[in-house]
C-alpha cells in the first residue's frame, strides 16, 4: 500500500511521477526492440535455412576423381550411379538418394540471354525437392517436366519467357569434331516455372530430365553427383561416415552445412552481437529506474524517519522501495513483451506500411537472398528477454532501496 502511494506522487513532490513513466516507458520500448529483433533473427535464420534444405542436397556426394592419361583431365563423374545410389538408400535416415547431372550454361529467349545452373534429374525425383515441387508460387504442370524444362521465375522474368514459350540452352562444350569443338544448342518448352523462395535459386536454377542433361553435357551412362536427403538434417554431420563407407572408397561427402558454413557462423556472431546491445539498451532503460527512486528517498525523508520510529524495521523499508522500482520494471517489461509479439505475428503488413511510406521496396532480395522479412516468434527468446529485463530492473532498485532502509531516522528528522 505504501508502495503504491508513492508511485502516485504528484508533480508537487519533485517529479517523481514523471521519472516513472520515463522509466516504464523506456523499459517497454528497450523490451519490444529486443525481442522484435531476436523474432527476426530466428526468423530469417530459419527462412534461410528452410531453402536451403527445402531445394538443395542435405548431402552431396561424388568422386574424389581420376586423371584421365589423354587429356589429363581429372574426372570426377559417377559411371555406377545407380549402384551406389542403392548402397547409399540402406543407410538408416536417409530419405531420398536422386543422381544428377550439372552445368552451366547460357539461356537464350529471343534477344534475352542468361547464365544459368543446368541440374539434370529424374521427374520422379524433382517431385520429391519440397520447394520445387510445393513452391511459394508455381504455374504449369509439373507432371509434364518430362516434355521440356522447369525454371526458376527469376530465369523466366529474365529471359523474358512464360508457359509454352521455348528457350535455347547452350554448352560450349558441345560436339566434338575434326575442326574442334563446337557449341551445343537445344531449345526445350518451358513447362514449368516455380518460386523456391530464395532469389538466387530461382534467378539460375533450370531442371532438365536426366536423360536429355546426359547427352547434352556429354555424360552418357554417368552423373556428376548423388543428391541426398536425411530425415534430421541439422544431425547431418553424424551421417557422413555412414554415407562415406556405403559410397565406397573413392567417394567425398559435403553437407549442407559445409557449404553454408561461413553463412551460419556470421548469423550466430551476429546474434551475440545484436543481442549484447540491446541488453544494454535495457540496462540504460533500467537506470532510469534508479533516478526515479532516489528522487522519491529523497522527497519521503521525513515519512522514512516516522514509520522507522513508529518501529518499521530497515527490511520493510527495503521492501517498500523494492517495489516501487520493480513494479515499474515489471510493468515495463509486459507492455514490451506484448508490442514484440504482435510485432512478431503482424510483421508483414507492418511492414508492407513501411514499404507504402517510403514509396518503394525496401527489401531488396537481390541482396538479402529472401523475398520478404520474416520473423519467427521464440519461447526461448521472449524468456530470455523477459528474463534480462526483470533481472536487471530488480538489480537495479536494489541499491536506492539499501540506501533508504539505512537511513537514520534521527537525521531525517532533525530539520523537521
Amino acid at each position: 500500500m505504501i508502495a503504491w502511494r508513492y508511485l502516485r506522487a504528484k508533480r508537487a513532490e519533485g517529479g517523481v511521477s514523471v521519472m516513472t513513466w520515463i522509466s516504464l516507458i523506456g523499459i517497454t520500448l528497450a523490451v519490444f526492440a529486443l525481442i522484435a529483433t531476436l523474432a527476426v533473427r530466428s526468423g530469417f535464420r530459419a527462412e534461410f535455412v528452410d531453402t536451403i534444405l527445402g531445394a538443395n542436397a542435405h548431402v552431396t556426394v561424388y568422386n574424389s576423381g581420376q586423371v584421365e592419361a589423354q587429356t589429363g583431365r581429372v574426372d570426377r563423374t559417377i559411371e555406377n550411379y545407380d549402384e551406389m545410389a542403392a548402397q547409399l538408400r540402406e543407410v538408416e535416415g536417409v530419405t531420398r538418394v536422386a543422381p544428377l547431372v550439372k552445368g552451366q550454361v547460357m539461356a537464350n529467349a529471343r534477344s534475352s540471354n542468361a547464365g544459368v545452373q543446368v541440374f539434370g534429374i529424374k521427374p520422379e525425383d524433382l517431385k520429391t525437392i519440397p520447394r520445387v515441387a510445393d513452391p511459394e508460387t508455381a504455374q504449369g504442370d509439373i507432371e509434364r517436366f518430362s516434355e521440356g524444362v522447369a525454371i526458376g521465375s527469376g530465369v523466366a522474368r529474365e529471359l523474358g519467357v512464360r508457359l509454352g514459350d521455348k528457350i535455347k540452352l547452350i554448352s560450349p562444350n558441345g560436339v566434338k569434331t575434326a575442326f574442334g569443338t563446337s557449341p551445343r544448342v537445344n531449345a526445350y518448352d518451358v513447362v514449368y516455372i516455380f518460386t523456391a523462395g530464395r532469389y538466387d535459386i530461382d534467378r539460375v536454377r533450370v531442371y532438365l530430365p536426366f536423360e536429355e542433361a546426359q547427352g547434352f553435357f556429354n555424360r552418357e551412362g554417368r552423373a556428376d553427383e548423388l543428391e541426398v536427403m536425411v530425415a534430421d538434417p541439422e544431425r547431418v554431420e553424424e551421417m557422413t561416415l555412414p554415407l562415406m563407407r556405403a559410397a565406397g572408397d573413392r567417394s567425398q561427402v559435403w553437407t549442407w552445412k559445409d557449404a553454408s558454413r561461413r553463412f551460419l557462423r556470421t548469423l550466430e556472431v551476429e546474434d551475440n552481437v545484436m543481442f549484447i546491445i540491446l541488453s544494454i539498451l535495457v540496462l540504460v532503460a533500467a537506470m532510469n529506474i534508479i533516478s526515479g527512486l532516489i528522487m522519491l528517498v529523497k522527497n519521503k525523508g521525513r515519512d522514512i524517519g516516522i514509520l522507522r520510529t513508529m518501529g518499521l524495521t530497515e527490511g520493510s523499508v527495503l521492501r517498500v522501495f523494492f517495489i516501487c522500482g520493480a513494479f515499474t520494471g515489471i510493468i515495463g517489461t509486459v507492455f514490451g513483451v506484448i508490442l514484440g509479439c504482435l510485432f512478431a505475428i503482424y510483421i508483414d503488413p507492418i511492414f508492407s506500411f513501411v514499404e507504402a511510406m517510403m514509396g518503394g521496396q525496401v527489401w531488396d532480395p537481390s541482396i538479402r537472398g529472401i523475398y520478404h522479412l520474416p520473423a519467427q516468434l521464440q519461447f526461448d527468446d521472449v524468456l530470455s528477454a523477459v528474463g534480462l529485463s526483470l533481472g536487471l530492473s530488480f538489480v537495479v532498485t536494489i541499491f536506492p532501496a539499501r540506501r533508504a532502509a539505512r537511513m537514520n531516522p534521527v537525521e531525517a528528522l532533525r530539520y523537521e
